[in-house]
């Protein structure tokens, strides 16, 4: 129990993306699904659609390979995506790192107070029920601010899930098939309902787990100085058909 807690502490001041700037909320308890359930659908569990793209991400300890979820968060996965085909990630770097939880980058100041979006300003969260904080999800950040997304994004490590946190989910009403799913892969459930998920990486999280063991952070909040900041080399952007077979 104590594990859990305190990466979720630790976690919700991870994702803020300026400097100083947390939530308020430090509840351990799952949030309760705000709407029906009964019709939910998991695509990070399955292939993505055939007309849509993928990221492939080279960075200095590995490629990583990323799909995307337009149908639910499209307003993400167009900046994500538009970015990528500009060449504004590349050489960029992750700056923040916290084991068991999520790897963050994309700011071009390095230090998490700067970006911004293909449209010059920020944007909304896109919540979704069928996008979970599994293992390798790709979220956006934000600040407490509204309208706060820009270009800061993070990769999901995650916990094994305890049997007491799947019995608070159970409790709260979660549906089975997120619970199981969180059983099954990991994840940091705590974060759902509060941060957009527009993606999910498909091949390349022993790259990502990589990155987060040979961080070196200056504190609990997993800052990464300048000078030991892991590089983002270049993301290129290609059709999914080409990854994926749909035969």
């Amino acid at each position: 129990m104590k594990k859990w807690l305190s990466l979720l502490l630790a976690g919700v001041m991870a994702l803020s993306m300026f400097s100083g700037c947390q939530q308020d909320k430090t509840d351990s308890q799952p949030e309760t699904p705000a709407s029906d359930t009964s019709d939910i659908q998991l695509p990070q569990l399955d292939k993505p659609a055939k007309d849509s793209e993928v990221a492939i991400m080279e960075t200095e300890a590995g490629t990583i390979k990323m799909c995307f979820y337009p149908e639910y968060a499209p307003k993400a996965v167009e900046n994500f995506l538009t970015h990528a085909k500009e060449g504004y990630y590349d050489g960029l770097t992750f700056h923040r790192i916290i084991q068991d939880f999520m790897i963050q980058g994309g700011d071009p100041n390095g230090n998490g107070t700067g970006g911004e979006s293909i449209w010059g300003e920020g944007f909304g969260e896109e919540i979704s029920e069928n996008l979970r904080h599994f293992r390798g999800a790709v979220c956006m950040a934000k600040s407490q601010l509204p309208n706060s997304q820009g270009s800061q994004f993070y990769i999901v490590d995650g916990i094994d899930i305890p049997d007491s946190l799947l019995k608070q989910m159970e409790d709260a009403q979660w549906p089975q098939a997120v619970i199981d799913a969180y059983q099954e892969l990991g994840g940091y459930p705590m974060l759902d309902y509060g941060y957009t998920v527009f993606g999910q990486v498909f091949e390349g999280m022993d790259v990502v787990d990589e990155l987060i063991d040979n961080a070196i952070t200056e504190d609990d909040n997993g800052t990464v100085a300048a000078e030991n900041q892991p590089k983002i080399i270049k993301i290129t952007v290609e059709p999914a058909e080409n990854y994926f077979d749909y035969e």
